[in-house]
């Protein structure tokens, strides 16, 4: 079996509100990072079509901070699979719904979900399929990305 990979996207919508932010009237890295691993699960849940587990998340860094009132877009989508595990790409952007400005990226990480059957043991995904040049620049965008952050990660470690 075969599931496209718009098939497994997600998008949620928040707004933030004074109970996630820090005293600086911002949000918090953390509620910022449990509407990520939600998106995520989501995504993972579509595609999978089982109950899945977060089993990792990859490094993160919050480029933009988003201000109390902000509308805040959570997208994810599967990118990659493995025998039993998907690979979910989530971005983050913010929005202020009273200016004409544009989005702006806030925050990128990404996260492997363990799809598991009824007993909870680990179960197989199904094949990930790329039918539209939309799909596959996701993919493609999102491996890349991935590839990315890895090695900017491992540049930080060397120094």
């Amino acid at each position: 079996m075969a599931v496209r990979l718009l098939d497994s996207y997600t998008e949620m919508t928040e707004i933030l509100l004074p109970n996630d932010t820090n005293n600086l009237g911002r949000a918090l890295g953390g509620a910022v990072l449990n509407w990520m691993d939600i998106c995520g699960a989501v995504a993972a849940m579509r595609f999978a079509g089982d109950q899945v587990v977060t089993a990792s998340m990859d490094h993160v860094d919050f480029i933009s901070p988003i201000e109390l009132g902000e509308v805040v877009v959570v997208e994810g989508y599967v990118f990659d699979t493995g025998r039993t595990s998907v690979d979910v790409k989530v971005d983050v952007h913010a929005e202020d719904p009273k200016s004409d400005r544009p989005n702006r990226d806030t925050t990128t990480s990404f996260f492997t979900f363990v799809a598991l059957d009824e007993e909870g043991r680990p179960t197989p995904v199904p094949d990930l399929v790329c039918e539209t040049d939309v799909e596959r620049e996701l993919r493609e965008s999102a491996v890349d990305d991935r590839r990315e952050q890895l090695r900017m990660v491992a540049d930080r470690l060397d120094d």
